[in-house]
């Protein structure tokens, strides 16, 4: 192990590792239930925002833009607490989330379960109840 990787694995510096577009992972758990809400990315900025405000911050590679969770819809995250992994390539917040985290009105992104189907898989929906309207809040 170099140096710079026992720093990186044992030390107490946070020197996050973005990808080649400036990204990091960011995984979103409820603080309550320990749930998955959402997995998106973070910019240098997204992460700053989100230490400094203690409101979740992300990057959207599709809007190629920065946004607060919630800023459209009004369903916030309130960041409890922010753990990074052992490269320091991913960050993991643990959120208390106002109503949906999903944008498509789900309490999480992750409402369908993969089920094997012969020699291939289906998706079931699970926990797939909206807790609001996406066509109304996004104006679609």
């Amino acid at each position: 192990m170099s140096a710079h990787s026992h720093e990186i694995e044992e030390g107490l510096a946070f020197l996050p590792k973005f990808d080649a577009n400036g990204l990091v992972t960011c995984v979103a758990t409820d603080v309550a239930t320990g749930d998955v809400l959402m997995v998106a990315h973070m910019n240098d900025e997204a992460l700053r925002k989100t230490i400094a405000t203690g409101e979740a911050w992300y990057f959207s590679r599709s809007r190629n833009a920065l946004w607060r969770k919630g800023e459209t819809s009004g369903q916030t995250q309130r960041v409890v607490e922010i753990r990074t992994d052992c490269d320091q390539d991913a960050v993991w917040i643990r959120v208390e989330q106002i109503g949906a985290a999903c944008h498509t009105g789900r309490r999480s992104c992750f409402y369908r379960k993969v089920e094997a189907e012969g020699r291939g898989a289906k998706l079931v929906f699970v926990d797939a109840d909206r807790l609001f309207d996406p066509n109304a809040v996004y104006k679609k």
